[in-house]
């Protein structure tokens, strides 16, 4: 399965993460906002359309920063970390998910899902947005 994430900083400098809800996979665990890439689609495609949908936010904006893939118990994952340089729209949890604005530095402080931990250091390491 192909997913893709964002990194979405505000003007502080913290990136967005999410919560995900009760009868999803890994409920309760914190992510970066993302999804699924569908069939035929592009990965960039893939993160505009879920930022729209999770976030109600167009992304004008976006460069992948890394990629690697993942083995959880039930099913393998690749998964792209996509740096939103820049968007439109303030991001709201249009499926019912929690939000929370975190400094890098604190991002390892929250129960991140696994296969998103590796993109901790990765942000952790890059200079402050402007």
């Amino acid at each position: 399965m192909r997913v893709v994430a964002a990194a979405l900083y505000d003007a502080c400098g913290k990136v967005l993460i999410a919560q995900r809800t009760a009868g999803r996979h890994m409920a309760g665990h914190w992510e970066f906002p993302g999804g699924k890439v569908a069939a035929g689609e592009s990965a960039q495609a893939a993160l505009t359309r879920e930022l729209r949908e999770e976030l109600g936010i167009e992304v004008q904006a976006a460069r992948e920063l890394m990629r690697l893939e993942h083995a959880y118990e039930e099913r393998d994952v690749e998964l792209s970390l996509w740096i939103v340089a820049a968007f439109s729209g303030t991001p709201r949890p249009l499926e019912g998910q929690p939000l929370k604005w975190v400094a890098p530095a604190r991002l390892a402080e929250h129960d991140i899902l696994a296969a998103d931990r590796p993109f901790i250091a990765a942000l952790q390491a890059l200079p402050p947005p402007r």
